[in-house]
């Protein structure tokens, strides 16, 4: 029998849940609590799966590891739910893998896995698309009435999670930089005391000398700091002992 009611309050609350940050945030953390989530959450769903397609890339994450090696499979044959899903822009159900004809290596390859029915749900989030997958070991677990209002709050829970994601990232990553470049900063002014020291020249003049030396031997001036540093450092430390 079909499960019609797919948004259970367990389920509606996990995915809520999904778009807290925290420091250990992740793209790759987002799509295994949402696989969870699914797992356990949709009556009827024995696995999840979740790609996450940008710039021709993808990231897959599923519940089980069978599920990841189903969906990479898929995508070496170029034919089931997935690819249909990509490609439409539109939900994709398989009711039962034994009698669909539409895949027949996919159907193949899925009831290896002990998979029997599948409903793939593409959720669009700029510039990125997703693909969540649902698996079953029963036929027909997954009703139409119900995958249109779980396509729903796919899109609205998913897309504002995965957006609060990048927005994170963008923010992570360019604190990183900012970190690294006042590094290179503080690294580049010791070389330059160091240069100063030894032949006497103004900061100009050691930095000039500095990023000729790198430009000669094709290396950043921050690594060729770093390297002028660590030697003088180490000669320090030899006239100490």
């Amino acid at each position: 029998m079909e499960s019609i009611a797919m948004i259970t309050p367990g389920l509606a609350r996990d995915l809520a849940a999904i778009g807290r940050l925290g420091e250990d945030t992740s793209t790759e953390s987002v799509l295994r609590r949402l696989t969870t989530a699914l797992t356990a959450g949709v009556p009827g769903c024995s696995g999840a799966s979740a790609e996450h397609w940008h710039d021709h890339r993808v990231l897959v994450s599923g519940s089980h590891s069978q599920l990841i090696m189903l969906v990479e499979g898929e995508r070496e044959l170029g034919e089931g739910p997935s690819i249909e899903a990509r490609q439409s822009g539109g939900r994709a159900t398989v009711t039962d893998v034994l009698k669909e004809t539409r895949w027949p290596r996919y159907d193949a390859l899925a009831s290896r896995w002990g998979v029997r029915s599948v409903l793939v749900v593409p959720v669009e989030v700029a510039p990125a698309m997703l693909l969540i997958g649902l698996y079953s070991v029963r036929p027909g677990a997954f009703s139409p009435q119900g995958a249109h209002a779980l396509a729903d709050t796919l899109a609205e829970q998913v897309g504002v999670a995965m957006s609060n994601i990048w927005e994170f990232e963008e923010v992570r990553t360019g604190a990183a930089q900012l970190q690294e470049a006042l590094a290179g900063r503080s690294v580049i002014d010791q070389a330059k005391g160091i240069i100063m020291q030894t032949s006497g020249c103004t900061a100009e003049a050691a930095f000039e000398e500095l990023r000729r030396v790198s430009q000669h031997h094709q290396v950043k001036v921050a690594d060729l700091a770093r390297l002028l540093v660590e030697e003088h450092q180490q000669k320090s430390a030899k006239r100490a002992t």
